[in-house]
């Protein structure tokens, strides 16, 4: 069973109506204790009644430590949010669980022309929406268009589409895109295809969190039914979805802003699924690894772990904003405040080995993709050496050992710190001792919600992280002058704020060259100059670290299907996979609340805080774990 295809196939209609058979037997042998599961309270049922439990169904509750930012696709940058939407609706391809090749999803097959200018996708017959209506060419059509003529359409998915002369449906089964230049990333378009429809209604993309009417019309193998801002969000089964139905009948994010409680939440059996924010903390890990019924989960990780530093917020027209110091737009500054980072120490003592030092911008399980620096452009550890690229910059310590800024003043910065995160309050303590043997002060401002300040430019330096695709292309347009916002304060494109003339020369060439390795070679020069211009210091690459109940869930596809990631995927095989357990696979030892796998009445997985994982995705809550 490597291939989703074949998970798709696994659950036939008989073997779903002999599970079903066992249950009611169970149901019956065991009425007295399901009535006792049944009358605990959830978040969506506070007082629940006996006969709940004759309307049990398997439910996976997944906690995560990140909120969700916007429910519409065109305006969500967390996780957890382009995560739901991997769920809710499918893109003109997908990545394939083993080895991330494309493959079927709302196209079955694609074809360019011969000069790469034209490319026309066939779209899987006899698809509907979950509300019955056709799915359709012209549904495409309309989602690309609507991207290229509305900005806030355009919010977070637009870059995909700035290459697009022309998108044309000529039949509901033909999607036609005419390019002006060749575009290597037309099998990776990572944008949900809404229904249009529905999506037609809408009057201002800016503002449409499509959060108000459920359930939420889609084609994904999931439904969503309901959600409740920064508790939970909950979807049913698709159970006509065209890759087969998944095999649980409720998905439910619970959101809890404080990791320990949803570990403990783990432990009791109240949820089947901890991600972590965005990982299982290594003491949380080695716990839950001598636990029974708990699996951990620990792959190589699909994000990096950075600072970031403000490059002087402005928006596209040049106009500036914020209060980044100015100290930092010296290279010689940033230079040295990263010279002054012991990476090994942060992967040791913070991390406790359960991450790689970082380097380039692409984690190392790309491999095609990664980067690392040559011997003598690294910027090692080397407090030494960091000093004296300060007092080359001119900023001298004064008698008192303190660093003075041109205004005479002691050099102070300032560092967004993500409140839910422990990685940030760890790494921020070190700086705060390192950079001050420098002589530079550093305040530590963890928030539960960092957005508005990174957003309004209010900043000097931020610990930053994103989920990487299989194909680069999303996160390195972050960093283009197109992506930065048209108005200060804006939800844009932009991670940083970053604008560098050479590194778009290179990001424009990349997009256009179709051979493999020559794109690659380009895709590494742009790590090099994004490295060498010091606004983004890649400090480490995270393993993936979850855990799960195995007397919930049976079995379960990571990505790679090797040994991978379960939470963030870059497609939707872990839910759409993920099997209940029988009374035959659990223990009545260590159920919790749960009885048999199955979770009685309805219980409500909430969405982690913020950005990302409880399957937020993208874009930058600003630092909050964006996709």
């Amino acid at each position: 069973m490597d291939t989703p295809v074949q998970h798709g196939r696994a659950a036939s209609a008989a073997t779903r109506r002999t599970l079903r058979g066992r249950f009611r037997l169970l149901l019956a042998a065991g009425t007295a204790a399901f009535a006792l599961t049944a009358g605990l309270a959830t978040p969506l049922n506070p007082a629940p009644s006996p006969a709940a439990a004759a309307d049990s169904k398997s439910t996976l509750t997944v906690a995560v430590a990140q909120s969700v930012d916007s429910l519409s696709p065109f305006l969500a940058q967390r996780l957890v949010s382009t995560s739901i939407h991997r769920l809710m609706y499918e893109y003109l391809t997908n990545y394939d669980a083993k080895d991330n090749h494309a493959i079927p999803g709302f196209a079955t097959k694609w074809q360019p022309s011969a000069d790469k200018l034209t490319w026309t996708y066939t779209i899987r017959e006899n698809s509907t929406w979950s509300d019955g209506k056709p799915a359709t060419a012209e549904d495409a059509a309309w989602t690309f268009n609507k991207m290229m003529t509305d900005d806030g359409a355009a919010t977070v998915n637009g870059t995909f589409v700035s290459n697009f002369r022309e998108v044309t449906a000529p039949s509901p089964t033909k999607l036609v895109i005419r390019l002006k230049k060749p575009q290597a990333t037309m099998a990776a378009l990572d944008v949900p295809i809404v229904p249009k429809h529905v999506w037609e209604k809408v009057k201002d993309f800016s503002k449409f969190n499509n959060d108000k009417s459920f359930p939420i019309v889609g084609d994904g193998p999931f439904i969503l039914t309901d959600y409740k801002v920064d508790s939970y969000v909950k979807l049913k089964a698709n159970k006509t979805f065209w890759r087969g139905a998944p095999k649980f009948d409720e998905l439910v994010f619970r959101y809890y802003k404080d990791q320990d409680a949803a570990v403990a939440a783990l432990r009791k059996g109240e949820v089947s699924f901890v991600a972590g924010s965005p990982s299982l903390t290594p003491a949380q890990a080695s716990s839950l690894k001598k636990t029974k019924n708990i699996k951990v989960n620990d792959g190589p990780g699909r994000r990096f772990y950075a600072l970031a530093t403000n490059p002087g917020a402005r928006t596209e027209d040049g106009k500036k904003f914020g209060t980044g110091d100015p100290a930092l737009l010296d290279e010689k500054v940033r230079h040295a405040l990263f010279m002054a980072v012991d990476r090994k120490t942060i992967i040791d003592k913070v991390f406790q080995g359960q991450a790689v030092q970082g380097q380039g911008y692409i984690p190392p399980r790309f491999s095609t993709y990664s980067w690392k620096p040559s011997s003598n452009q690294e910027l090692a550890y080397d407090p030494a050496k960091a000093a004296k690229l300060l007092d080359e910059a001119g900023y001298k310590k004064n008698s008192d050992g303190k660093r003075l800024g041109k205004n005479g003043k002691p050099l102070n910065f300032r560092i967004l710190c993500h409140a839910t995160d422990p990685n940030d309050k760890a790494v921020g303590k070190y700086l705060r001792e390192w950079w001050g043997d420098l002589g530079v002060g550093l305040k530590v401002d963890c928030l539960d919600n960092v957005t508005d300040d990174w957003y309004a430019g209010d900043y000097d330096l931020a610990f930053d992280g994103w989920s990487v695709n299989p194909d680069p292309d999303f996160v390195l347009s972050l960093h283009t002058c197109a992506a930065l916002p048209a108005k200060p304060k804006e939800t844009a494109a932009t991670d940083n704020f970053i604008c560098d003339k050479k590194y778009d020369t290179l990001y424009n060439k990349q997009i256009a060259e179709y051979d493999p390795a020559k794109r690659a070679a380009l895709v590494k020069q742009m790590q090099s100059r994004l490295y060498d211009t010091g606004y983004m210091n890649v400090m480490a690459y995270p393993d993936a670290v979850e855990a799960y109940r195995t007397d919930q869930i049976k079995s379960i596809t990571t990505m790679p299907s090797a040994a991978g990631n379960i939470f963030g995927q870059d497609g939707y095989w872990s839910w759409w996979s993920a099997v209940p357990a029988t009374s035959n696979d659990s223990d009545s030892s260590g159920g919790g609340s749960t009885v048999v796998g199955v979770i009685v009445g309805i219980v409500v997985v909430v969405v982690l805080a913020g950005g990302g994982l409880f399957f937020f995705m993208r874009r930058r809550s600003t630092a909050e774990d964006r996709e």
